[in-house]
């Protein structure tokens, strides 16, 4: 599978849950095992362009796609213009949820760079914070989706209209 661009093999069970891999055997360590059951969201990864929870995905359902995790959005010092958005808004509190925040709105804004708060909502309906910072994840992403976040030839949302 290929996952952040780098392409990797897989030496694990086929029903593995994909999220074990990724934090396990790559140390990608944004996509939080939550509840489990692909409810919570925290576990959000983007494949082949889709949200999709690791938690609930078995390795061999996950092979020869390619797979975007928060590390391969952006650094510490050059963030993707979303994770940008989201410091600015001051939108985590615990930050535990922020990084499955994050991936299902860059999917939603890829797909809507323009989307207003009725779609953000509705993308984030089965993302679950608990520490109640949903109003502030909300503006991170009406921010972000203000400066004009748009995809560029590759396909990855690059901010040039930001």
């Amino acid at each position: 599978m290929r996952v952040n661009g780098e392409q990797h093999v897989v030496t694990g069970e086929g029903d593995t849950p994909l999220i074990y891999f990724l934090r396990n055997d790559l140390a990608l360590n944004s996509p939080k095992f939550g509840c489990g059951l692909g409810e919570c969201g925290a576990c959000t990864v983007i494949i082949d362009g889709e949200a999709a929870r690791s938690c609930a995905l078995p390795l061999r359902l996950a092979a020869q796609r390619d797979i975007v995790t928060l590390e391969g959005l952006g650094t510490a010092d050059a963030p993707h213009p979303l994770q940008q958005a989201f410091m600015d808004a001051q939108a985590a509190q615990c930050g535990y949820c922020i990084a499955g925040m994050i991936m299902t709105a860059k999917v939603l804004l890829d797909c809507h760079p323009g989307a207003d708060e009725a779609a953000i909502r509705e993308a984030l309906r089965f993302n679950l914070c608990r520490c109640g910072t949903h109003l502030e994840i909300v503006a991170a992403i009406k921010l972000a989706a203000g400066r004009g976040l748009r995809k560029d030839a590759a396909g990855v949302a690059d901010g040039s209209g930001v």
